[in-house]
């Protein structure tokens, strides 16, 4: 079918003569309407990579890898625990944390907070949340001296910085003779962190673990142990492994259990985003249609002389398949050219653009994530450029098949 000779008319046909300007103007916009297609469908989903690797990044700062807790929510035994897993395989750090809700008064400003207690020798093991401090630092939390660490928009609103006075009021009630009263405590503001999600920012203080252990009366115990894996996409692999090892005993969760909802939200967009931008690829390839009709319009007595010299119909098939197949290779290495190099440089590109236009597209006080993050995915472009060249392939089918029904008598009849 795709003989040296219907390779070579093929390739002949690209080729533009006087009177067939138009059906190159046509062939051109085909090319460049798949390229583009390609281009922007490679572009956006590196952009959309490129922001869930940032965002599971700064969750992932907060949030342990992978979590032990005792089967009532508490760890008595977590010294233990923690000596017994240090030599598990794949656990590169452990560290006990306590966690409740509370509520933060600072003046007339009052907040329900999630307040984590950690021991700040330890916790650099298993989060960054150390290395995102604006102010002051973990290690001066200390035992006794009842201070705190908040997210800075907490911090905002409650109007306080490093050294102001905040109260904290436990869930848990004492019984006086005056009646049942909230348990409460005086804390130093000590230092303010940022890791750039609302989530934590907004509602997350931390204290060293001996002040929450008493503030929550939970003397001697922990919540749970907080583990960081040397990969953590294996985490739903290992922790699985490691409930098995603890035989029931302790309740095992990863990072994927408690951001599950949030990741299979991005998931789902992504695969939206691809569906409708394969479709602006899709109305691009099947401009090939259209060319490669009027293609065979134009060429019917040159089909018509091919075949009385015996050209069959499945090689008058092969010379428009291979026409439309070269437009649709074309525009997919332009496109898949185009966007691996505007995602590579986007991060580039983007600022530049800014700043010779003189506005600022996401603005650093309005979004956490202030410049476009890109993570160029090769298998994304190959699946692309597959695609892109398949939609191409199916567009030639029935303008080739056209052309094959051709009748040389009738059409030489008129010649």
């Amino acid at each position: 079918m795709f003989k040296p000779l219907i390779l070579y008319i093929g390739l002949r046909y690209t080729r533009a003569k006087r009177r067939t300007q138009f059906i190159s103007f046509i062939t051109l916009t085909s090319v460049l309407g798949i390229a583009l297609g390609v281009t922007a469908l490679i572009t956006v989903l590196s952009v959309m990579n490129g922001f869930e690797a940032e965002l599971r990044q700064r969750i992932l700062g907060m949030t342990a890898h992978s979590t032990v807790t005792g089967q009532g929510g508490e760890l008595d035994d977590w010294q233990v625990l923690k000596e017994k897993l240090h030599n598990y395989p794949h656990i590169q750090g452990a560290a006990p944390f306590v966690n409740g809700q509370v509520m933060i008064n600072a003046g007339r400003r009052v907040s329900g907070t999630l307040l984590r207690g950690i021991l700040p020798a330890q916790e650099p093991a298993v989060s960054e949340v150390g290395e995102k401090m604006l102010a002051g630092v973990l290690t001066d939390l200390q035992a006794g001296q009842y201070q705190i660490v908040l997210g800075s928009e907490l911090a905002t609103y409650l109007g306080v910085m490093v050294g102001d006075k905040v109260t904290v009021i436990s869930p848990q009630v004492n019984s006086t003779p005056a009646g049942i009263i909230p348990r409460l405590r005086r804390f130093t503001v000590a230092g303010i962190f940022e890791v750039g999600m609302y989530e934590y920012d907004r509602n997350m203080a931390i204290i060293h673990i001996d002040d929450a252990a008493k503030l929550l009366r939970m003397e001697g115990s922990v919540s749970g142990l907080r583990l960081k894996l040397d990969d953590l996409f294996d985490a739903p692999q290992i922790s699985r492994e490691l409930a098995e090892t603890l035989r029931g005993q302790y309740y095992v969760s990863d990072w994927t259990q408690a951001h599950s909802n949030f990741f299979r939200a991005i998931q789902t967009e992504k695969r939206v985003m691809f569906i409708i931008l394969l479709l602006i690829v899709a109305v691009a390839a099947f401009n090939i249609v259209s060319t490669l009709v009027m293609v065979v319009t134009d060429k019917r007595g040159d089909i018509a002389i091919l075949k009385t010299q015996g050209l069959t119909p499945l090689s008058v098939m092969g010379i428009f398949i291979t026409l439309g197949s070269i437009i649709g290779l074309i525009g997919t290495a332009l496109g898949t050219i185009g966007g691996v190099l505007l995602a590579l440089n986007v991060e580039t590109i983007v600022p530049a653009i800014e700043k010779f236009l003189g506005v600022n597209f996401m603005a650093a006080d309005v979004y956490y994530i202030s410049s476009l993050p890109s993570k160029l995915v090769w298998t994304d472009v190959y699946v692309i450029a597959i695609v892109a060249f398949s939609l191409s392939l199916l567009a030639t089918i029935y303008p080739a098949w056209q052309a094959s029904r051709v009748n040389p008598a009738e059409v030489l009849r008129y010649e």
